[in-house]
């Protein structure tokens, strides 16, 4: 059997936060070597801010995981309330494809609303989610992607979604971000 391509993964969630935080929101980023779960990466990023793209790309390149990893993942198109991670910059300077998986199929005229009334930078952040595509649905989940085909990150999802349906690397950092936040992961990842 061939050795799947996107063998070595990252994938990245934010922290819980409550509702009325402003600064910075903790990521979580898990690694792994096929489903050898093989390390963490943590850092910050704004909330609602703009910086989520730059700081994954730093943490990843200025680590000791960034030559052997081949796919970022991650959990929605937004990290830390709005802070919209531009998929294709992340995607060219890394050289190695993106994949975005949400569980649920998102309310694009309530996020649409929101972003464009009540959100700093609203607008160039609603274009930049209009230039990345619509998700597509694949195996139960949903997914946006840059650098990779339907049919890779179709692969993507099979491979990794040993526990459910949310690929193990974003499902470990929803868990790792929770415990670090709360004491304890809770909830569904």
């Amino acid at each position: 059997m061939p050795r799947h391509p996107f063998s070595n993964v990252i994938g990245f969630d934010d922290a819980p936060f409550p509702h009325s935080h402003r600064g910075n929101v903790t990521i979580v980023g898990t690694i792994y070597a096929g489903l050898r779960f093989d390390g963490v990466l943590m850092g910050h990023i704004r909330r609602d801010g703009a910086n989520a793209a730059k700081n994954i790309a730093r943490l990843v390149a200025e680590s000791k995981f960034a030559n052997h990893a081949r796919l970022i993942m991650l959990q929605g198109i937004a990290l830390g309330g709005f802070n919209v991670v531009d998929i294709h910059y992340l995607y060219r300077w890394l050289q190695m494809p993106v994949l975005v998986v949400a569980r649920r199929r998102p309310n694009m005229p309530a996020i649409k609303e929101a972003l464009l009334t009540k959100v700093p930078g609203g607008l160039r952040k609603w274009k930049l989610i209009k230039k990345t595509g619509p998700m597509e649905p694949i195996l139960n989940v949903f997914v946006q992607r840059a650098g990779l085909t339907t049919d890779q990150a179709e692969q993507v999802i099979e491979k990794f979604a040993i526990h459910g349906h949310i690929p193990e690397p974003l499902r470990t950092a929803h868990l790792i971000a929770g415990g670090i936040t709360s004491g304890e992961s809770r909830g569904r990842a």
